[in-house]
């Protein structure tokens, strides 16, 4: 058989991941530029799960959404969300079929690695006043040294009054920082493994040097002005949560532009993408829903995380308000589902690719990357999608034009991660992982392509949009 022959052939039935930039029209290509703009200005303003979920409601009750609270007599083409505690959300559009045969779901997270307060943070010490912190989330603890700071977050006085903070974001606010050593005294420093660099308890910002007088040290002066401009106590620390996050803007990256460097990107451009889809669903057959949940970075834990039952409580409302609810119609409803976890996954770096299998990883800009596993060492902790589910996803994609690849979270052994989709499988419904490749994750910044951000898109809405 001739070369050229089996070049046909390998073309006519092979399989390569390829760049998605060759894909796309040069219409398209505009698109997915117009669309990075508008997920540049989320992703610079939405820094906390909290200011998220306000952005959600906002921009759902703008497109006409209302609160499942006060919704009644739901029909198809309703359009309602559900609010939990304000640090979770779930939009859905009401579908011909009744929800109890089953709905079409995307689940995404809006919490993100940071630092946040402990409960009683100020502290003085040598004359510089300082924050005491605890991590969240899985972060290299000397990534996050001597970077600008921003400091958002609220504090619930004992009235019950909510103070909000948002400090080091704008150009005239001041921020906060975190101290290393200098490389003269830092020799010890540099022999301890990168874990050990820094410490946790060592990533406490500095937050004042003034004193009010030679007799009054600096922390008084720091409470003083706290009271001043903001009315709480040191006391009103305790009911707070306060969070350090870097003060970056999001930027392009390249000389193309075709890449956008930001914070936060785990998990929030799939939370955009899954945002932009469902605001886009109108009348579907299967009822659409779109879940923003909390706490995925310590686990799903709490009442705002996929491990409680608010996304359940969700659909048991909706179902209650449209023909009546059953313990029995919610649990058929779950079982019926299919929901895509709308994470994100590995980017392949080649500056580091000694921790990737290159036949299984994703790259960036080569489209949304379906994950059929994750976990660690031997699968653990993953839901594993079964192949049909999987097949089904697939064809959707190809119909829907969407530029789509898969990959693993590193090779076997090395690492792993782990996703909110087994919690959605527990109820026995259909779930696979998709979502946008990074580079960098977990980092201060991070970053992704464009185009991966517009196939997120696509993929969702044209995933909620299917029978």
């Amino acid at each position: 058989m001739e070369s050229g022959e089996l070049k046909e052939i390998e073309k006519k039935l092979g399989y390569k991941s390829k760049n998605g930039w060759l894909k796309v029209s040069d219409e398209e290509r505009e698109k997915i530029f117009e669309f990075a703009e508008d997920y540049k200005t989320f992703i610079g303003e939405c820094k906390t799960e909290r200011e998220v979920a306000d952005r959600i409601i906002k921009v759902a009750e703008e497109n006409g959404f209302i609160n499942i609270e006060t919704a009644t007599n739901l029909k198809p083409g309703s359009r309602v969300y559900y609010n939990n505690k304000g640090k979770s959300v779930v939009m859905a559009v009401i579908g011909r079929d009744s929800v109890h045969n089953g709905f079409k779901a995307t689940a995404a997270h809006i919490d993100s690695p940071r630092i946040d307060l402990k409960p009683n943070p100020l502290y003085e010490d040598s004359g510089l006043a300082l924050f005491k912190t605890h991590y969240y989330g899985g972060i290299k603890k000397y990534q996050w040294v001597t970077i600008p700071l921003a400091l958002h977050g609220v504090v619930i006085k004992e009235n019950g009054e909510k103070v909000t903070f948002q400090l080091g974001e704008n150009d005239n606010d001041p921020i906060l920082y975190i101290t290393d050593l200098l490389p003269h005294l830092g020799k010890d420093q540099m022999e301890k493994k990168a874990s050990e660099v820094v410490s946790g308890e060592a990533l406490n910002p500095v937050v004042g040097n003034m004193p009010l007088s030679e007799d009054v040290s600096v922390k008084p002066y720091l409470l003083k002005i706290l009271n001043e401009k903001y009315g709480i106590v040191e006391e009103d620390f305790i009911s707070a949560e306060l969070e350090l996050v870097p003060a970056y803007k999001p930027r392009d990256i390249g000389f193309d532009r075709s890449m956008i460097g930001a914070y936060g990107q785990d998990d929030r451009i799939c939370a955009y993408d899954v945002l932009r889809a469902i605001l886009d669903v109108n009348n579907p057959e299967k009822t659409a829903v779109a879940i923003f949940a909390d706490k995925e970075e310590i686990g799903s834990m709490g009442n705002t995380g996929l491990q409680s039952r608010f996304f359940e409580n969700a659909i048991a409302e909706i179902l209650e308000k449209q023909e009546g609810s059953t313990d029995m119609k919610l649990r058929t409803a779950m079982r019926n589902a299919e929901l895509l976890s709308a994470d994100v996954n590995a980017g392949f770096d080649p500056l580091y690719p000694d921790v990737s299998e290159k036949l299984n990883s994703s790259y960036i800009g080569n489209g949304i990357c379906v994950t059929k596993y994750t976990g660690s060492r031997g699968k653990s902790g993953s839901n594993d999608a079964n192949a049909e589910f999987v097949a089904k996803v697939r064809k959707i994609f190809n119909e829907n034009n969407v530029v789509w690849q898969t990959g693993e979270l590193g090779k076997v052994d090395i690492g792993g991660g782990g996703t909110v989709a087994l919690y959605a499988a527990n109820y026995g419904m259909e779930v696979v992982d998709c979502g946008v490749a990074l580079l960098s994750m977990h980092s201060p910044y991070e970053l992704s392509s464009k185009l991966d951000l517009y196939m997120g898109y696509k993929a969702y809405k044209s995933f909620l949009l299917s029978k």
